[in-house]
């Protein structure tokens, strides 16, 4: 089990909230039901759960991705229910999906155009409607260097790197600008030990500078590891919460099996 450094939290103010949220998934069905949940600044909440228990249609509705079906989802304060994932990451939101091939990267775009996805219409990368492409290869370079992401060569095709290279490059696009809250969703799902040391080192970098962290993790180890406070979905609820420090495998486990001491006797 790979062990981190990591210093006590110092939660701030809630920087991400949701009340009574509901969220519909593909099918029409409710995938999320009633959640209440608050994530504060200088804290990481670990969200754990057996795969396919709503933890995709939650993070989505959190990042503006998936429309809200009831209930409110708060960024800073700011009701910011009926806001899309572009509105909401200018508010300093970012989000890390679970697919990094599927949604987090377009495979024949250069690492380059990758890390300029969500901004290449803005200064410093475009001009009257042009491509500075010396800024955006200038910007790249910059994020290749910084989180280590190999080959070092911002023409490369994200669909060429290593699993654990896409993700780094997927990370150190969100966390450009030090957002100041991040949704994580199974960062480090399908990659090598050193890529998953590297992640959860910028995590807890972030949740140290006072960042609010909102990480879904189907690795139990990874949500020991780096929540403060726990709390677990089954069926698309929140089964119970724990500090961090308190919480057992046996009890975490019995949450994602539905069950709860009320329910046991």
């Amino acid at each position: 089990v790979l062990q981190v450094d990591r210093s006590p939290a110092r939660p701030g103010d809630v920087r991400l909230a949701a009340h009574d949220l509901e969220v519909r998934g593909v099918t029409g069905a409710l995938a999320v039901h009633g959640i209440d949940l608050q994530v504060r600044g200088g804290e990481i909440l670990g969200v754990a759960g057996v795969d396919g228990n709503g933890q995709v249609e939650l993070a989505e509705a959190l990042a503006g991705i998936r429309p809200v079906a009831s209930g409110t989802v708060t960024l800073d304060g700011d009701d910011v229910t009926s806001w899309g994932a572009d509105a909401r990451s200018e508010r300093g939101l970012a989000y890390i999906p679970e697919d990094r091939g599927g949604k987090g990267l377009v495979g024949p775009f250069s690492l380059a155009e990758n890390f300029v996805l969500k901004r290449y219409d803005r200064k410093p990368y475009a001009s009257r409607g042009w491509l500075r492409r010396s800024e955006i290869s200038r910007f790249a370079r910059e994020r290749i260097e910084a989180f280590d992401v190999r080959p070092r060569d911002a023409s490369a095709t994200a669909s060429s790197l290593s699993g654990g290279n896409q993700q780094k490059a997927i990370v150190a696009r969100e966390l450009d600008g030090d957002p100041g809250v991040l949704i994580a969703n199974q960062p480090t799902r399908g990659v090598d030990v050193g890529a998953i040391e590297f992640i959860h080192k910028q995590l807890l970098a972030q949740r140290d500078r006072g960042a609010a962290i909102l990480l879904i993790s189907l690795e139990l180890d990874e949500i020991h590891q780096l929540a403060d406070r726990i709390i677990v979905l089954f069926d698309g609820r929140i089964m119970g919460e724990v500090a961090a420090e308190d919480a057992t495998d046996e009890q975490l486990g019995l949450w994602m099996a539905g069950r709860t001491a009320e329910n046991d006797t």
